[in-house]
């Protein structure tokens, strides 16, 4: 029972001295220079509206720096001016309260228009100004005088893509520079990813079509690009000579050397989170939907299962490839297109574009790299059993509040590994560190050590790997 004088206590704020509380203040407004800002993405805006129209900029330098140009640099102007003055630190206030980032009407209006817009790159690109000949129009030919200095082709769909795409790094690369800045990890990883998708995803490349060599996207292994070791391209790098040698040597680095000497030093996370350009673009432009990830079991059983096929398939397809290459096809003939043509259209344009960029703001944006990508399933497995790197954590600093499992953007219950004072050594853990920068405990650390120390039974990672799967290991156990 309450004890009575507690409830005949009485106590009159205002009779003490305290008087009214205060009145919240209203948020400022917006200042003279980021409405300048605003007004100069409207005018790229409506510019880009005029020239996909045929205006009479189309097609020319003023008409694209004008458009995309202005559009670039007023957004980057608002998002530095935005946060410049603010106290540092991550704010993520209201997040749950905005309908773009909680999946209300502007998050939804903004998936289906993300989805919309992959799907007329992949598959209606007229829509965009690309006819059967070759010839830009539209939206497409805003980009054009770039195409023809770049690559020396009239510009297409693609080209356009990846003008748009590493634009997006670049501008939503400054939200992220200005939103950690108190955070050098932070800093360094988006300048890494942006100059990474800047300079080997889309200059390189482009200069390999203007001399007429080999398409190679520098930053990409397989089997994330899964045709740099198919017989087809690697016959089509022996072609080009001495620089053909060199790009089949790359790729064959990349992936047998790369792969699994730099995930051993340093996790998943050299690739994921500082160089991949699919990572990139979630880290910068998908960072405000990150919350959205569904932290379930039930979805971390399917996460496994997908991910894993999707490896599975692509590997599968490699190999009865390259048999049938060495057969001089005749295992699969003319079945080969197939397998190629199935693989790009469902996996390489349906599951990585369409629904892996294009629901970011209904499914968070790591969907690709969570459930489908067969390079972070060939890092997540080194990551697991072998890599030096994992999360520390300290339990008994942790208060619970859930801030890093709401913003792990793979859909890992951090806070239940903090709880319990284990290290987080998931496989899907891209090493984004989000979650120990909005600790405020500073709980948890990314870290590398002895791989022999990260978890209990690590000293025979396979077999503690099969024991927490309650599958036997080799000798039965």
């Amino acid at each position: 029972m309450i004890d009575a004088k507690v409830l005949e206590y009485d106590f009159d704020e205002e009779a003490e001295g305290f008087g009214e509380p205060a009145t919240p203040a209203e948020p400022p407004g917006l200042t003279g220079t980021q409405r300048l800002a605003l007004a100069l993405v409207g005018v790229g805006l409506l510019n880009l509206l005029i020239q996909s129209f045929g205006g009479p900029l189309a097609g020319t330098w003023p008409g694209m720096l004008s458009s995309f140009g202005a559009l670039a640099v007023g957004a980057a102007w608002f998002f530095w001016l935005d946060l410049k003055d603010t106290t540092p630190g991550i704010k993520h206030d209201g997040t749950y309260f905005r309908g773009l980032t909680a999946r209300g009407v502007a998050g939804w209006i903004a998936g289906v228009g993300m989805t919309g817009f992959y799907v007329l790159i992949y598959w209606y690109p007229e829509y965009l100004g690309h006819d059967p000949e070759g010839n830009p129009t539209g939206l497409v030919r805003v980009v054009d005088p770039l195409a023809r200095v770049a690559t020396g082709y009239p510009a297409s769909q693609w080209f356009l893509y990846g003008v748009l795409y590493t634009l997006s790094i670049l501008v939503f690369g400054v939200r992220m520079l200005m939103k950690y800045r108190h955070n050098r990890y932070h800093q360094l990883r988006t300048l890494s990813v942006s100059f990474f998708q800047f300079a080997f995803a889309w200059l390189l490349p482009n200069l390999l079509v203007y001399f007429r060599k080999p398409y190679m996207e520098f930053n990409g292994v397989w089997p994330l690009k899964y045709d740099y070791l198919w017989p087809s391209k690697v016959m089509e790098f022996q072609s080009a000579a001495a620089v053909g040698t060199f790009l089949l040597f790359w790729a064959l680095m990349a992936a047998l050397v790369a792969t699994p000497v730099l995930t051993y030093l340093y996790g998943k996370r050299w690739y994921c989170s500082w160089v991949c350009g699919c990572g990139g673009l979630a880290e910068t432009l998908g960072d405000p939907w990150r919350q959205l990830s569904d932290k379930s079991t039930r979805v971390w059983r399917i996460e496994r299962w997908l991910i894993h096929s999707v490896l599975g398939i692509v590997l599968v397809a490699t190999a009865l490839l390259w048999v049938d290459h060495w057969t001089d096809h005749a295992v699969l003939g003319e079945a080969r297109w197939k397998v190629k043509s199935w693989y790009g259209f469902y996996i390489g344009a349906v599951f990585s574009g369409v629904a892996g960029v294009g629901f970011y703001p209904l499914l968070g944006n790591r969907l690709w790299c969570r459930f489908g990508c067969p390079q972070a399933a060939i890092l997540g497995l080194i990551q697991r059993l072998w890599s030096r790197f994992r999360i520390t954590t300290n339990g008994g600093q942790c208060m619970s509040c859930g801030n890093c499992s709401t913003y792990c953007e793979m859909g890992i219950d951090v806070r239940e590994y903090a709880q319990r004072g284990e290290n987080v050594v998931r496989a899907s853990c891209v090493g984004c560190g989000v979650c120990a920068a909005v600790c405020p405990r500073g709980v948890l650390r990314l870290e590398n050590g002895d791989p022999r120390d990260r978890y209990e039974g690590a000293e025979t990672p396979v077999t503690a790997f099969l024991a927490s799967r309650g599958l036997p290991d080799r000798n039965g156990a």
